[in-house]
């Protein structure tokens, strides 16, 4: 156990101050999003300090762990840790939630409200990936629904109330997964425990393990979003405001790569097994069905929005991929995606608030008289398109490389998959370049381009995307930067997944072309 209690300091500090936020004197919201920006800079630079000097890159195993009795009746305990899938994760939640509070500058309805919940997300978002205890993910993992729906059903669009009631039946219904899964892991076997590490440690029945892996990839598979249970994502984001937009793509869907990595493949390794091939086509058909939605859509968000859909494909494909490459490109995906996906969605609430529109067919020539917009529009979709030098290449370039290694596949199959995949990449820069061209470029929109409210970004949003830019330009350059800190977990977790390989995945390669082998275990790099 932690001398001090770091990531429960972590955790309930920024919900702490939000309960503050009702006696903070304001009539016009200066004060209180001042105060929310100091707490999410302090709680961000507590996470900082937290893992440069409280975390040790070559530990592969759970660190910070803190346990605390709650409800001893319901063996329901407080129980946080980290290791190299969830401290990422940690610092990219505060770091997203931060600029997100900067990104709320303009919010002026019931602003005491909006950064209350905004604060209390904070907290929730980094309890997911910290908390060691099913029951009490269970918990936060609900918790954290209720902000969003907020969020969505206050300072929404139009159909604001449709999106925050689409995506509270979605997510909730999928919850319903990880309560029943979770109460069958508990209670399985002689003991009875919530602790994750205990529930790792027991041996199911086969058929036991596939239903608990279905059942957690459903629940988890709304919230990345994996098709078909991806419909409430467009609707979300088509209706969201820029700093919800940021929280959405930055962190909540990686909330869903997240847990199938822990608790799917890490605490169901033989399920994982038969499963992983079906991993691997779910997210070649994310890939290739999303982005070519992606490029018939009309509305700026909606085209964002499937565009996401398609980058969460390749964690799919690294997850499945029993490769320490294709791992480690999954979970560098994931980070990469919330750095971009946040900054593109941050361009479009800056737009909107400018144009007053979201189709493209409205927007023609904005460029000319936008042109720091013009600059930070062109460089975020580069980065989004994976162009080399930038975080999203580095990323899809690992997951490519590690499946195409993969000895636990046949190889027609291999062959097959990544050719797919690649066509998705190469359907990327299409719909992303055409969306720029029609943006930025023309046919002039004269009456718009004309109007008084256009006028260039401001400082705080350059501050905002430059702040994005450093990251994914930094990890494009040096991605050893960030895969250092969860190497030694992945290697770990990927030597185990394929040690599970020859025990029941050679039932699931049959029908993809020939029988598995028993492969080698080590690094695959």
């Amino acid at each position: 156990m932690a001398e001090f209690p770091w990531l429960t300091t972590i955790i309930l500090f920024p919900i702490a101050a939000s309960l503050l936020i009702p006696v903070i004197p304001d009539k016009d919201g200066r004060t209180v999003r001042w105060y929310a920006l100091i707490v999410g800079l302090m709680d961000f630079a507590l996470i900082v300090y937290t893992f440069c000097n409280h975390y040790d890159l070559s530990n592969p195993n759970i660190q910070l762990f803190e346990s605390y009795s709650w409800v001893p009746a319901l063996d329901l305990n407080w129980s946080v840790g980290a290791d190299g899938l969830s401290m990422p994760l940690i610092i990219l939640t505060g770091f997203i939630t931060t600029l997100a509070i900067l990104a709320s500058w303009p919010v002026t309805l019931k602003p005491k409200l909006f950064f209350f919940l905004i604060l209390a997300m904070y907290g929730g978002q980094i309890a997911v990936f910290a908390v060691q205890d099913m029951l009490l993910f269970f918990l936060v993992w609900e918790l954290e629904l209720i902000p969003v729906y907020l969020l969505l059903s206050i300072w929404g669009g139009k159909k604001r109330l449709y999106a925050a009631t689409k995506f509270i039946l979605y997510t909730a219904g999928g919850s319903l997964f990880i309560l029943l899964a979770g109460l069958a892991m508990a209670f399985y076997g002689d003991t009875v425990t919530f602790d994750m590490q205990s529930l790792a440690a027991k041996d199911y029945a086969i058929n036991l393990e596939l239903l608990l892996y279905a059942a957690f990839l459903i629940a988890y598979g709304v919230k990345l979003p994996i098709f078909p249970l991806h419909t409430w994502l467009p609707d979300a984001h088509g209706e969201a405001t820029a700093p919800v937009h940021m929280l959405l793509a930055g962190i909540l869907l990686k909330m869903g790569g997240y847990a199938i990595i822990r608790m799917n493949a890490q605490m169901l390794p033989d399920a994982h097994a038969v499963f992983a091939p079906i991993l691997v086509i779910l997210g070649v058909v994310n890939i290739i069905y999303a982005a070519l939605t992606s490029f018939a859509q009309r509305n700026l968000k909606r085209k964002i929005a499937y565009s996401s859909i398609s980058h969460m494909g390749f964690v799919l494909i690294g997850i499945g991929s029993f490769t320490d490459l294709g791992l480690s490109g999954a979970v560098l995906q994931m980070v990469s995606h919330g750095l971009i996906g946040a900054s593109l969605f941050f361009m479009v609430g800056a737009t909107y608030d400018r144009t007053h529109t979201l189709m493209l067919d409205e927007m023609g020539g904005i460029g000319k008289k936008m042109k720091k917009s013009f600059a930070m529009w062109t460089t975020c979709s580069l980065a989004s398109l994976a162009l080399p030098g930038m975080s999203g290449f580095v990323a899809e370039l690992m997951v490519f490389v590690g499946f195409a290694t993969s000895d636990a596949y046949s190889l027609p199959f291999r062959v097959v998959i990544v050719f797919l995949a690649a066509v998705g990449v190469i359907l990327t820069p299409i719909y992303l370049l055409s969306m720029l061209r029609e943006m930025l470029y023309g046919p002039e929109n004269k009456e718009l381009i004309e109007h008084e409210a256009l006028i260039d970004s401001e400082p705080r949003e350059v501050f905002i995307i430059a702040c994005l830019l450093v990251p994914i330009i930094g990890i494009g350059l040096y991605p050893k930067i960030l895969t250092q800190i969860y190497d030694a977990t992945t290697v770990q977790l990927t030597a185990r997944l394929r040690n599970s390989v020859p025990t029941l995945a050679g039932s699931a390669s049959v029908a993809l072309g020939e029988p598995m082998e028993a492969p080698a275990i080590g690094n695959s790099r």
